[in-house]
């Protein structure tokens, strides 16, 4: 029985990539942050684990559980994460760093951590990344940004991890339906004071909040299509899934840069002076 491991399953995408790996026939190592969501990963027949992906040595207790059940690991799904929304300048470097901590310094640590159970395997890495990553627009810039990297950590580990025989997917989803919306919100509303120079335009951050769930595609055809990627003999680098996953890329590398940010300015209310 193959072995998986996925961060951040307690609802959404991971949730809906522990079920369908599940009825695939995986082992599946079910991970999330809060107690009562483990309970319920329990429940469902998972092997679940409370984890903060930011913890190292919770990370390297998880490898040695793992490694003395298994002796090796398969498939590895860095999923957890989250979107920071609001001005870039209001939530300033400590908004930055919590962004980066959570979701690109952990897809280093867990990959790290579980590295030796992946080279006995010669199994497979997948990040799940974003069209964010390449469609970059305001109120979003951390979350963008964080996305970015996560392409660029993709391809070096890639190149990197491939003399151990560790294969590198990255997975940059278009709108998926999940809390994804509804967190960011909760992030952005956060911030939003009157305080903030782009008070008068907080209706235009909401927006972006809201915009990852415009027509999302179900998780569940999400995830059962990402599990076809991973049991191929030769998994792509690439993957984009998704409502908007191909077209939104496209638009990036086809408009001109003032073009585009044109028309995102004034899909989130940023024309004229305040």
């Amino acid at each position: 029985m193959p072995i998986a491991l996925i961060t951040g399953c307690s609802s959404g995408i991971g949730r809906a990539l522990a079920d369908v790996f599940k009825q695939a026939g995986y082992q599946v190592w079910a991970t999330a942050r809060k107690a009562e969501d483990v309970t319920t990963l329990a429940a469902a027949g998972f092997t679940a684990v409370q984890l903060d992906v930011n913890d190292g040595p919770a990370l390297e207790q998880l490898s040695e559980q793992i490694n003395q059940q298994h002796g090796g690991l398969d498939v590895l799904i860095n999923n957890a994460g989250y979107g920071a929304m609001g001005p870039l300048l209001d939530g300033g470097v400590p908004a930055m760093q919590r962004q980066f901590e959570t979701n690109v310094f952990a897809v280093v640590g867990v990959t790290r951590a579980l590295f030796p159970l992946l080279r006995h395997n010669k199994g497979l890495v997948v990040n799940i990344g974003s069209v964010s990553g390449v469609l970059v627009t305001p109120f979003a810039g951390a979350y963008c940004a964080s996305k970015a990297a996560v392409h660029a950590l993709s391809d070096a580990l890639r190149m990197e991890l491939a003399p151990f025989g560790i294969r590198v997917l990255e997975v940059q989803p278009g709108a998926i339906a999940s809390s994804f919306a509804k967190n960011a919100g909760a992030e952005a509303e956060q911030l939003l004071n009157q305080q903030s120079p782009w008070w008068p335009l907080r209706e235009g951050i909401r927006a972006r909040a809201k915009a990852s769930q415009d027509k999302p595609t179900a998780a569940c055809e999400f995830a059962a299509d990402l599990l076809k990627a991973v049991q191929q003999d030769r998994p792509p680098r690439l993957l984009r899934l998704g409502n908007g996953s191909r077209a939104l890329p496209l638009l990036a590398g086809l408009l001109p840069k003032g073009l585009l940010e044109s028309v995102l300015m004034k899909r989130f209310g940023l024309r004229g002076q305040l």
